[in-house]
């Protein structure tokens, strides 16, 4: 296969986990016979610094030539990019106001999304919402009982208050497969979750869009990176965690490469080397001797490279 793919390292560590990320796409590459085009634009912080404008034209238009989208998050929906203002009260100080808006063909368009990939995991899904307070969600809960019912009779579907899902991620995590949910309640759930797996750093994420036919398979567009932040304070220190950054790399595999083996090898990989010590100093337990960030992609490429991990172990 060959395919074209946008970087977007931003600032921070960024650029340092996206590099250990490029790292494990090229042993993929060359593997399994792949050809990886990757280019590198601004974005965020660092384009702000470079030109004055954190989404430049240039960084725009080396995205829609790619085949999907790499590091950078953006959801469009809800409180976060709602109209925003803040008006005097006078003496009595200000009034601030943030809207949430969600239409019904935002919730169909990602409810789609969530419910097709609940059918290739355990064919469960969580809807989190506010339903009892927001009319908004009280929209979300009525959509996605539909488009569920209707396209996706096959699963089971669980409807969980924001505030219940939030307590029984930690008392019973075991019992989620696919959440799917609002701007604001994914942000602060997928943060949560991040203290099951023992670090931040260690999570992917994946902002699914339109599906296209490439090769005969349908895959999907969508924009991979972590879900933790760009962290300065530990920027070029070696410290950070490229885990997120390299799990990521296998949703992109997965989800818009279509290449679900390799997908699967760079996971286990990633399970393999931990196992065996690969920590960095957010996880390592305390007494041992932490690896720096790209110590911890020497061994997930080592994992590959040994060809000892089964794509269906």
């Amino acid at each position: 296969m060959r395919a074209k793919i946008a970087l977007l390292p931003g600032d921070g560590i960024g650029p340092e986990v996206v590099a250990q990320g490029v790292r494990v796409l090229e042993a993929v590459a060359e593997r399994w016979g792949h050809s990886f085009e990757t280019t590198s634009a601004l974005i965020g912080g660092a384009a702000i610094d470079a030109t004055g404008n954190p989404l430049p034209d240039e960084t725009v238009a080396l995205c829609r030539a790619s085949d999907d989208l790499v590091v950078v998050r953006e959801l469009t929906g809800g409180i976060y990019f709602g109209e925003k203002s803040r008006t005097s009260l006078g003496d009595d100080g200000e009034r601030a106001v943030d809207v949430c808006t969600y239409s019904t063909q935002e919730i169909e368009r990602v409810v789609r999304v969530a419910g097709a990939l609940a059918l290739e995991r355990r064919g469960k899904l969580t809807s989190v919402d506010k339903a009892n307070v927001l009319e908004t969600s009280r929209l979300w809960r009525e959509v996605t009982h539909r488009v569920v019912a209707e396209e996706f009779p096959q699963l089971e579907i669980e409807h969980l208050l924001v505030d219940a899902c939030a307590m029984h991620l930690l008392q019973r995590p075991a019992s989620f497969d696919v959440i799917v949910t609002e701007n604001m309640f994914g942000d602060i759930l997928t943060d949560e979750a991040s203290v099951l797996a023992g670090s931040i750093g260690l999570l992917p994420s994946a902002s699914l869009g339109a599906s296209v036919l490439r090769d005969g398979r349908q895959a999907t567009l969508g924009i991979y990176e972590p879900i933790h932040g760009s962290a300065p304070d530990i920027a070029g220190k070696g410290l950070a965690n490229p885990v997120g950054t390299i799990a990521s790399t296998a949703m992109l595999l997965r989800y818009s490469l279509g290449l679900e083996t390799e997908a699967l090898a760079v996971e286990h990989a990633v399970h393999h080397a931990l196992a065996n010590g690969a920590l960095t100093a957010d996880i390592a337990p305390k007494g041992t001797a932490a690896k720096s960030t790209s110590e911890v992609a020497d061994a997930i490429i080592g994992q590959l490279a040994k060809g000892l991990v089964s794509a269906r172990a």
